[in-house]
């Protein structure tokens, strides 16, 4: 059984590729490359890792898919494709040669139009991902929970992850909604969700452990440790945290439950979803 980080980013850093990279994380403006991941993995005995596109060209997938080619211990990558594009399923079946590349994003939390993903070009697109096996990340935020379920019951047979809890106000501690959302989702059984950055929605500064623990338990009741996964949104989470204790928080939280429990989160539904070697 493999560990694994099931979300993770690497860039070399540029202003306006970047921009979403505001003046007060100063602490990530600057390049984060395998060199700098490998060993944190090792130190914490991780095996591996999913790379996760945190820029929309789509030559973002060649950049990726080099690093992968050039460093085993990048299992997986998730790349970027335009969903509304109307030769998509030529572009998937191009992508489909690359054996790392296991699945795709889209950066819906940035959407003016906050239903994009029920639009019918950008379904038409989903549409075609499980012709060639791949998966599909869910990135939002919290307002855009309500209209998911009609997006994954859309195609029952695709696979599909919610990437950091969509987000909850975790600085707020705002549950209630966001609890009663994403538990509609979790009815849906196609769909996974990644325990991974909370650091960034609490308090930067003063964050604490037991901050965590109800949004834990939500979608950990929600869900069940079968589809749920480990992701520490490195380098991103260096804003609010060290990769050490990003991996903590979850690490303690699951150290009641079985071995097998704990595998599953850290490493066995990670590599199913994604068809890790």
């Amino acid at each position: 059984m493999q560990r694994i980080d099931a979300h993770q980013h690497f860039w070399q850093y540029d202003a306006l590729r970047e921009s979403w990279i505001t003046e007060e994380m100063a602490a990530i403006r600057r390049d984060f490359m395998p060199r700098d991941l490998e060993p944190l993995l090792q130190r914490h005995r991780l095996d591996g890792c999913v790379l996760v596109q945190s820029a929309e060209p789509e030559e973002e997938n060649d950049f990726l898919l080099d690093l992968a080619s050039a460093h085993d211990f990048i299992k997986g990558v998730v790349g970027w494709v335009d969903f509304k594009a109307a030769d998509v399923e030529e572009r998937l079946s191009h992508l489909s040669q690359f054996s790392k590349l296991k699945g795709f994003r889209y950066i819906l939390q940035g959407a003016l139009d906050r239903a994009l993903m029920l639009h019918p070009s950008f379904k038409r697109g989903i549409g075609k991902l499980r012709n060639f096996g791949f998966t599909y990340d869910i990135l939002i935020y919290p307002d855009q929970l309500r209209y998911i379920p009609e997006f994954v019951a859309a195609f029952p047979d695709q696979p599909f992850v919610i990437d950091h809890l969509a987000k909850p106000n975790i600085r707020d501690k705002q549950l209630e909604g966001w609890s009663r959302e994403l538990k509609k989702i979790a009815q849906h059984q196609n769909v996974l969700c990644k325990v991974s950055g909370m650091v960034t929605e609490a308090d930067w500064q003063n964050w604490r452990r037991e901050d965590f623990v109800p949004y834990l338990d939500t979608v950990t009741d929600a869900f069940g440790t079968e589809r749920l996964m480990y992701g520490s949104d490195w380098p991103v989470c260096l804003v609010a945290a060290s990769y050490g204790e990003v991996l903590g928080v979850v690490e303690e939280y699951y150290s009641a439950f079985s071995q097998q429990e704990q595998a599953a989160v850290f490493g066995v539904n990670a590599t199913r979803f994604y068809n890790l070697s």
